[in-house]
């Protein structure tokens, strides 16, 4: 791909993004924030992508927080200019309809952990480190952090992290559910390819409605939620795929999806 920012390798209709500055430890600066949207609107229109691993290059960092140098003179607008980008980063991952999978390898701060919070699944090595260290610079999270954060592993653990500051490791972000599980390093992007494969290999129409049902419904109260749901349940009785899985669970086969 023509970015030099990052890197695209689509195998089994598993698209494997990784953020490729390590001599910055895959900082996040507005050119990587501007390729990294240009490539999921690119592979959330790609038919042949099923599912996406977002990882970042070397073992030292998955992203260590938004680029300071380069935000350091910035004045209030620009600042709010850069988070408004970061935040449509989060909402395009969030939204995409395929599987987002994060593989966080080392340090996820800042932006960084807020890139792996709009992820739908988080794998983290063992070496995996995170935290939301905004306040250690006079500032507050701007691309997510102080809405998703609480919103995955609640408000008391959430303003821990983002008033302290402090780093957490792999384990204690597997044990207040801000990953869903770590994984040996050496084995962690084998770990997500193999769940990516999982997910690819399900009836496509049906994962793309299960997310929607997910991450819309989250936001929705849960009367209307309930409904939307039952809209989307109603609407996948519409697909060959479900005539198909069907079909297959009662002749006691293995389903063939069409993704129709």
């Amino acid at each position: 791909m023509p970015e030099s920012n990052l890197l695209l390798a689509i195998d089994d209709h598993i698209a494997v993004v990784t953020i490729n500055r390590p001599q910055a430890l895959n900082a996040l600066n507005a050119a990587t924030l501007n390729e990294l949207v240009t490539t999921f609107a690119a592979l959330a229109a790609d038919s042949e992508v099923f599912c996406i691993i977002l990882t970042g290059a070397g073992n030292k960092a998955f992203v260590a927080g938004a680029d300071i140098k380069g935000m350091q003179p910035l004045d209030a607008l620009a600042a709010r200019a850069i988070a408004e980008l970061g935040h449509l980063l989060c909402r395009s991952i969030e939204q995409c309809p395929k599987p987002v999978l994060a593989a966080v390898n080392g340090f996820a701060l800042g932006g960084g952990c807020e890139l792996a919070l709009a992820c739908d699944i988080r794998l983290a090595a063992a070496s995996a480190r995170f935290a939301q260290p905004e306040i250690n610079l006079g500032i507050i999270p701007g691309f997510g952090g102080s809405q998703r954060l609480p919103r995955l592993v609640g408000k008391g653990r959430a303003l821990e992290m983002i008033l302290t500051g402090e780093m957490i490791d792999a384990a204690e972000a597997w044990r207040i559910g801000l990953v869903n599980r770590v994984v040996a390093d050496a084995d962690l992007l084998a770990e997500a390819r193999s769940l990516a494969l999982k997910i690819a290999g399900k009836g496509q129409v049906a994962v793309r409605l299960a997310k929607e049902a997910v991450i819309n419904g989250l936001e929705l109260d849960l009367a209307r939620a309930s409904r939307y749901e039952a809209d989307l349940f109603g609407l996948s009785f519409a697909t060959d795929d479900q005539k198909e899985g069907m079909a297959a669970f009662l002749e006691k086969r293995r389903a063939n999806f069409s993704h129709r």
